[in-house]
């Protein structure tokens, strides 16, 4: 996201309830929710109610979801947004139609540019950094509406389309310096991004943060990648009964696969193989990680390897030790941060990504006394924070930390089963 300006505990802004949409399941839930911890209990309702808050319906019909204090609808940030409230949708028709609603918007942003990022309310473009996993968030959304919902009433001929330009654009990226046309001018090299050699992934100019990837084959979006070309194949395959469209989906799906195991795990001697943050196929990496989402940190969360995967616990050692270069510590916090902050700012999407993936329930309490801890005094989660002094922040209202919070609170210590975003129990790994 756009760096915010530098927030204070005195800057506090409310948001009003005054905008939300109506939806009387979610604010059931939020009324009903109870907790010793008085503090958690005033977060959780707040966070589960952000996202009505945000959300509105369009003349056309859709429904926009701004990101927070930024007048635009990131792909991304709003299928995050809408997560949390697939757990009301199977029981609730009002909720059922804000889903559908927000995917055919999607559905209408992906015709309009594949390579656009950002969209206002009026379907002008916001912003067009090509990152890859704006192609791969909405048709996993649309995934886990379907498999939550059983409804396919979203499954339009638009919708098959949309499907189209998402698969297209992803194989004309697996070789970008000879078959795309696509610059941006952040990029090096005359806009085109630095050099890159063949690895059958598929090469984004921008990261989840929005920031100039260095290295363009960036691998936790070529993780979420594989996952949601998974998703298009099922669909394409039982849904729309395609079976040369569910079989090239499976192909580049596959292609991506072999690149991120061929390419992306790294060997280093202190934690073994890691998987890298971009390489370029040409020998270079970078060993790091990001606190938005795709992340390294959150693989197993969307649903492209087991918590337990040896490569991946290797990888989670070392993001979240000082060899990070992400990684910041504070005398209320300890996560990742992002380069797209200031230096030494820690991401609550981190920390609750970290929780998510935790395999003890120690680890899970112990992120959500910092989550806690990083509240400035107007019970939301915001985009970064210092970690000695939480009442300084960026981004006075920033939607996705609080869906992403619900969802925590919910599967994580009220039991709630987690709904999925793909299914990868096919995939091949490297076993060496």
């Amino acid at each position: 996201m756009l760096l915010g300006l530098l927030c204070t505990g005195a800057a506090i802004v409310a948001i009003s309830p005054a905008s939300a949409l109506e939806l009387r399941s979610i604010e059931q839930a939020a009324a009903d929710y109870r907790s010793p911890n008085e503090h958690l209990e005033e977060m959780f309702r707040a966070a589960l109610l952000d996202t009505s808050r945000l959300a509105q319906y369009a003349p056309d019909g859709t429904a926009y979801i701004m990101t927070g204090d930024i007048p635009a609808e990131w792909l991304r940030d709003a299928s995050a947004q809408a997560r949390p409230y697939l757990f009301f949708a199977k029981d609730d028709p009002d909720v059922r139609a804000l889903l559908r609603a927000i995917i055919a918007r999607m559905v209408k942003y992906l015709q309009i540019d594949p390579y656009a990022n950002a969209y206002t309310l009026d379907y002008r473009v916001w912003e067009q950094k090509f990152e890859l996993d704006s192609l791969a968030y909405p048709t996993a959304l649309a995934w886990s509406y379907w498999k939550t919902t059983g409804d396919t009433s979203i499954f339009t001929p638009d919708f098959s389309k949309m499907l189209d330009d998402v698969l297209s654009t992803m194989e004309r990226e697996q070789n970008h310096p000879r078959d795309s046309r696509y610059t941006h001018k952040e990029l090096p090299g005359d806009g085109r991004g630095n050099p890159v050699g063949y690895t059958g992934m598929v090469w984004t100019g921008f990261r989840p943060s929005d920031d100039a990837c260095e290295y363009n084959f960036l691998i936790p979006s070529e993780m979420f990648a594989v996952v949601a070309l998974g998703d298009m194949a099922q669909i394409e395959l039982d849904v729309y009964h395609n079976v040369m469209k569910a079989r090239e989906a499976k192909a580049l799906r596959d292609e991506v696969q072999r690149g991120i195991q061929t390419y992306g795990l790294v060997l280093v001697p202190k934690y073994g193989y890691i998987y890298a943050y971009e390489v370029d196929g040409l020998g270079h990496a970078i060993l790091t990680d990001d606190a938005n989402i795709p992340s390294l940190l959150a693989a197993p969360y969307f649903g492209y390897t087991a918590a337990n995967d040896r490569y991946y616990q290797n990888t989670r050692r070392f993001l979240l030790s000082q060899d990070n270069p992400s990684f910041y510590q504070g005398h209320w916090a300890r996560g990742i941060g992002s380069y797209h902050t200031p230096e030494h700012y820690v991401w609550p999407l981190a920390l609750i990504v970290q929780g998510m993936t935790a395999t003890t329930g120690a680890e899970k309490q112990d992120v959500l006394s910092q989550l806690l801890a990083s509240d400035p005094g107007d019970h939301l989660l915001h985009e970064s924070f210092n970690p000695d002094n939480p009442q300084q922040y960026t981004r006075r209202n920033f939607g996705w930390p609080n869906a992403l919070f619900s969802e925590f609170v919910m599967t994580q210590f009220e039991g709630v089963s987690e709904i999925p975003m793909g299914d990868t129990s096919d995939l091949e790994f490297n076993t060496e």
